[in-house]
């Protein structure tokens, strides 16, 4: 069953009642019951999807690189970013700064959305081809494992 709303012209009451009216009609057979189930099913999902998604794995990677390959590195670094979020859904964010006193010291936040993604990501061409392709350039690598405050945020 479903409600319908009486035909009531706006801003005026019910004659009997004083309120705003509803009559109980039933369903106009499977069609309309599949597409009232559609709908819903459409909402829920629209709904599950803006919910914030809790990030499974998040680190820090702190790097300095030789500075006579800064370049190079960053162009590697870069093309295996790029990659890396228009082709895996479960890399959310890998973010590298430098810094402007130090720049050949960097650090890359990266975010996945589960530990699996993470393992997946480290199989894939683009980054082997990253990792490989930087190994000689890279002076220091600290990987620093951590909680996220609000988990549940997402950056803009």
């Amino acid at each position: 069953m479903r409600l319908k709303l009486c035909n009531i012209v706006p801003g005026e009451e019910h004659p009997v009642t004083s309120k705003m009216c509803f009559h109980m009609v039933q369903p106009k057979g499977i069609f309309h019951f599949l597409i009232v189930s559609g709908i819903a099913i459409m909402l829920a999902a629209c709904n599950a999807a803006k919910a914030p998604q809790k990030p499974g794995k998040v680190r820090l990677a702190k790097i300095v690189v030789d500075s006579a390959q800064l370049e190079n590195y960053k162009t590697l670094l870069k093309e295996e970013i790029e990659a890396s979020i228009a082709k895996e859904a479960g890399v959310l964010t890998l973010y590298a700064v430098f810094e402007k006193e130090r720049p050949t010291h960097l650090t890359i936040l990266e975010i996945y959305a589960t530990e699996e993604a993470y393992q997946a990501h480290l199989k894939t061409t683009h980054f082997l081809k990253y990792k490989n392709g930087t190994a000689h350039m890279v002076r220091e690598l600290e990987l620093v494992e951590t909680d996220p405050l609000v988990p549940e945020l997402k950056i803009k």
